[in-house]
């Protein structure tokens, strides 16, 4: 697999998760929700300052630790993709390390800049969406939060049994996290180099060197090239 397809695909995949952030953060307030497909599949719009699916690494310093570290991986990533590249790995790992690669692009662009561009959006009390380059962002340089919409609500409105251990008689539903194209190319990457490591990691056993079968006699005073 040649560098210029990686790019291509990195390319592919940023352009289609910006693109959908973009068009949700000036066009949804916060918490705005649509369905697209009944209602097991809607675009709900929310941001979050942490890492994937809303996890967070909390206050002001683990913001900047965490996009730190996304830059730090993408950097990274950088080289060892080149490296996997030249030393001829499998396709497939080459192909899932592009995705990890790509989503974490996407989402350090969010963390690095998303504050400088856009300002607040509004909320359900108060629903105006978001302007693109305003006269001032919502927050500096490293502080931007990153927008996920994607949410997938195939069970809804129903309870643990009371009997369950820990979560008896909570709300149930799955799939709950909300998320973006970034997060799902990074997962999709990661779940499946871990169902396909043996293959992709299986080095190929060194072939024999081949023998040549000669009837002439040898001896020392018989050179064979």
């Amino acid at each position: 697999m040649k560098f210029r397809s990686v790019i291509l695909l990195t390319l592919a995949i940023l352009i289609l998760d910006q693109g959908l952030k973009f068009w949700v953060k000036t066009n949804f307030y916060l918490g705005e929700e649509i369905k697209i497909a009944g209602s097991w599949f809607r675009l709900h719009f929310i941001e979050n300052e942490g890492m994937a699916y809303g996890w967070k690494l909390g206050g002001e310093w683990g913001k900047i630790v965490l996009t730190m570290f996304r830059l730090v991986a993408v950097v990274f990533g950088t080289f060892y993709l080149r490296y996997i590249i030249r030393e001829k790995y499998h396709r497939g790992f080459i192909i899932c390390a592009t995705l990890i690669y790509a989503g974490a692009i996407g989402n350090l662009i969010d963390s690095m800049f998303y504050g400088l561009i856009f300002e607040n959006s509004g909320d359900v009390f108060n629903p105006y969406v978001s302007a693109i380059f305003p006269k001032e962002g919502y927050a500096g340089f490293l502080h931007g939060r990153v927008v996920d919409m994607l949410y997938f609500p195939i069970i809804r409105d129903a309870k643990f049994p009371e009997w369950f251990p820990v979560w008896g008689g909570e709300d149930f539903e799955f799939f709950r996290p909300v998320f973006n194209i970034a997060d799902a190319s990074i997962s999709f990457g990661v779940i499946i180099i871990l169902l396909f490591q043996k293959k992709f990691f299986d080095k190929h056993k060194k072939e024999p060197a081949p023998t040549i079968e000669t009837n002439s006699t040898v001896n020392d005073e018989v050179q064979v090239l």
